[in-house]
């Protein structure tokens, strides 16, 4: 039996597959990690680029002659339809193949409604002009305030462990973006 006991001790035959046996959950741990963390970096980079290029949108919209901040700021009556299509399609009439699918937006969450959202603020003209010079670049023609347009989106973390069964994350990602109508 001794002598038995000794030559098992010395026959490596199996040392890779016990070998493998500890490191496998590591490096499915890292595997599925690496996963996990792309998709939430390509969802809150999707979001970002969405609302930023609803903003830039926005700040190029001609500004409507007789404007009132925060009022009647755009000259069409659609503008802020036409900003959300365009955050959410990249097309102004919201027709057309949209960037992420629809039920991207209508993943709602801090409980439920509105996903997205579009307003306009306005800064007082003399918050830019610091140096008290009057000259505030393209706005000095305008009277009263200059507007900003602002478009926000959350939308729910969808989360590639959650969709495999295990327990979803109750992550929701908020992107902000601000530009100044520049009416052009």
């Amino acid at each position: 039996m001794r002598k038995l006991f000794s030559s098992l001790l010395r026959h490596r035959g199996g040392t890779a597959a016990a070998e493998m046996a500890l490191v496998t959950p590591l490096l499915l741990a890292l595997m599925f990690g690496s996963f996990e963390l792309g998709n939430f970096f390509l969802d809150q980079h999707a979001l970002t680029k969405q609302v930023h290029d609803g903003a830039r949108f926005g700040a190029r919209l001609a500004i409507n002659s007789a404007y009132s901040c925060p009022g009647a700021v755009f000259a069409d009556a659609n503008a802020t339809d036409q900003i959300t299509h365009v955050t959410k399609y990249g097309v102004v009439t919201g027709t057309g193949e949209p960037r992420w699918p629809d039920s991207y937006w209508a993943r709602a969450c801090d409980g439920g409604g509105q996903t997205l959202t579009v307003s306009v603020r306005c800064v007082d003209k003399a918050d830019v002009d610091t140096g008290g010079t009057g000259f505030t670049g393209i706005y000095t023609s305008l009277s009263g305030s200059i507007p900003v347009v602002t478009v926000a989106g959350a939308v729910k973390y969808r989360s590639v462990l959650g969709s495999l069964g295990f327990g979803a994350a109750d992550i929701c990602m908020h992107a902000t973006s601000e530009a100044a109508v520049q009416g052009l």
